[in-house]
């Protein structure tokens, strides 16, 4: 039995697993900000989960980049009482098995690259467009090496903020981020129902694809998180301005929108711990 684990900034998710499937529906609470807090929620969560069975492995991602080591987060604006904590020493303690930590986003993007909209292809970026923006580069149904992961969120799009001088920042995070924007509008993304704001929003996000194609080179790009859900970024939008951005390569890959919702991060840790343990 694997115990796989989604600890995002507002909500955690846990659930058991086979190497098929998983055993039952995942259990979602609200994320501790104390991180013993956390880990003592997350026990509970497991033991009430497993029932005394045998547990294989735990493996799981979290919100922010993680140390090389892969055993902590060293940066993250909304767990910031998780950072520097040895979340993989916590957990192997807890239940003397292998343990592995990613970040959230690296997590996501496998579970898409395996069971959702990048199944079957060789390369696939996945970038989430949510309180903040993250991403990964998957290679052959592997998350690509790093050395402290990917983070393209963080990539400059308008050094001196002529595109959007309310915008607060200068990076792709700044400009389309669930937090940026209810910060720059004084409202939820949701509560938003001028399509001149969201087609803007596309055409930054745009931006931000085309450096990240260029780079990464990929098969598919698959967009997910709350900003690209039923009010929010219209991906033929992004499409339309992107095609007319990106002029070096003959064809644009794919651009698709996520199909695992709010389990992608577990469906990333089925298939991390199904290949490896």
């Amino acid at each position: 039995m694997y115990i796989l684990f989604d600890i995002g900034g507002t909500k955690m998710r846990v659930v058991a697993a086979d190497k098929e499937k998983f055993l039952s529906d995942p259990v979602v609470v609200s994320t501790p900000k104390d991180v013993h807090d956390g880990i003592e929620t997350l026990k509970r969560i497991v033991n009430n989960l497993t029932n005394g069975g045998i547990i294989d492995a735990v493996v799981g991602g979290i919100a922010g980049p993680i140390n090389k080591e892969k055993t902590m987060l060293v940066r993250s604006p909304n767990l910031s009482g998780w950072v520097g904590f040895n979340l993989k020493n916590a957990l192997q303690e807890a239940y003397q098995v292998p343990v592995q930590i990613e970040n959230d986003a690296a997590m996501v993007g496998l579970g898409e690259a395996h069971f959702g909209a990048g199944k079957g292809k060789s390369i696939v970026v996945y970038l989430t467009i949510s309180t903040g923006v993250g991403g990964v580069r998957i290679v052959d149904g592997e998350i690509d090496n790093s050395s402290f992961g990917f983070e393209p969120g963080h990539q400059i799009i308008d050094p001196d903020n002529s595109l959007c001088p309310a915008c607060d920042g200068n990076d792709l995070e700044a400009y389309v981020s669930g937090t940026s924007v209810e910060k720059r509008f004084g409202k939820k993304p949701y509560e938003i129902h001028d399509d001149a704001v969201w087609d803007e929003l596309a055409k930054f996000l745009a931006y931000g694809l085309n450096n990240t194609i260029v780079y990464w080179s990929p098969d598919i790009v698959v967009l997910g998180g709350s900003m690209m859900r039923e009010v929010g970024i219209p991906v033929p939008a992004v499409k339309k301005y992107l095609a007319n951005i990106l002029k070096i390569f003959p064809e644009l890959p794919l651009i698709e929108k996520a199909e695992l919702a709010d389990f992608g991060g577990l469906y990333g840790s089925l298939a991390y711990a199904r290949t490896h343990y």
